[in-house]
């Protein structure tokens, strides 16, 4: 009886030990695939008003040698919104990166360019399924995605945004056209006290966007020359994306860079600006 005793509380043991091992496994891989996913999913690059491949092309660089991520296409979109893709994306490849190119890239319909922008995505998904991605974008192109997110948030049937990076949007106005330095403000809420057509426009993101979904990281400059501005861009208007998204957001931070290196177009090739960028993606 007793080696019968010894044998059952022996085997007792090792089911438990093999019951906690399980336990401790389904985690692991619920984390393993969980990064499998978010390592597949690809990441968009969209240039601003007069850019090229030249503007994201320092971008996509720092991303490939620092990030381990891999340009597979480029998007070029032609001024009648036409989807032509360049390259070959193979099915294993880690943190594919796609650089979108518009030809027309003085549009400035942002409505247009998001459903053109739309048009990537399902040329792209065509050739390589995807259910998530990420967006780094600068200038107009923020805008292009607002847009973009503004009439397909909900559409369920898109690939789902997981992950925006926002360098030095314009989301309440331009220097020089429907701004100026030091004349806006923001209210505690986040909401800034004079709000334009396009603003107006996109405040139905603060209904329309998924819950606890995207996370955002918005990037801006400061030439500390007392314009609080990059140059362009006033702090207050690419601050205040975050009144449209944050009620909804995953998670939403802001980083301030400060500097003649802040200027408007000089922060798609900032080094700490490429940091940033990629700590935040990968």
């Amino acid at each position: 009886m007793k080696k019968w005793g010894f044998l059952l509380s022996g085997g007792f043991l090792v089911a438990i030990i093999v019951g906690i091992l399980l336990i401790n496994q389904r985690p692991n891989q619920a984390r393993q695939q969980a990064n499998r996913v978010h390592d597949s999913a690809p990441t968009f690059y969209l240039h601003g008003y007069g850019g090229s491949g030249r503007s994201s092309d320092s971008m996509i660089a720092a991303a490939e040698e620092r990030g381990r991520a891999t340009k597979v296409l480029t998007a070029i979109v032609s001024r009648t919104g036409q989807v032509e893709l360049e390259g070959h994306w193979t099915g294993n490849t880690t943190r594919p990166i796609i650089q979108v190119i518009y030809k027309n890239n003085r549009n400035a319909n942002y409505r247009q360019n998001g459903e053109w922008f739309k048009r990537v995505l399902i040329a792209v998904n065509r050739q390589h399924h995807f259910k998530q991605f990420n967006v780094v974008a600068h200038s107009m192109g923020n805008l292009t995605l607002a847009f973009y997110l503004a009439n397909n948030a909900q559409n369920k049937k898109m690939p789902q945004l997981t992950k925006f990076v926002s360098i030095a949007g314009h989301y309440a106005g331009i220097i020089g056209m429907d701004d100026r330095a030091n004349q806006n403000h923001l209210a505690k809420n986040g909401r800034p006290q004079q709000i334009n057509a396009t603003y107006r426009q996109l405040m139905g993101l603060r209904h329309r966007l998924p819950k606890n979904q995207i996370q955002y990281l918005n990037i801006y400059g400061d030439l500390s020359d007392g314009s609080d501005s990059d140059g362009r861009v006033s702090n207050v208007s690419s601050q205040s994306l975050r009144y449209l998204v944050a009620p909804r957001a995953k998670s939403y931070q802001e980083v301030q860079f400060k500097g003649s290196n802040a200027q408007h177009s000089k922060l798609y090739e900032n080094e700490a600006v490429n940091k940033a960028v990629i700590d935040f993606l990968w």
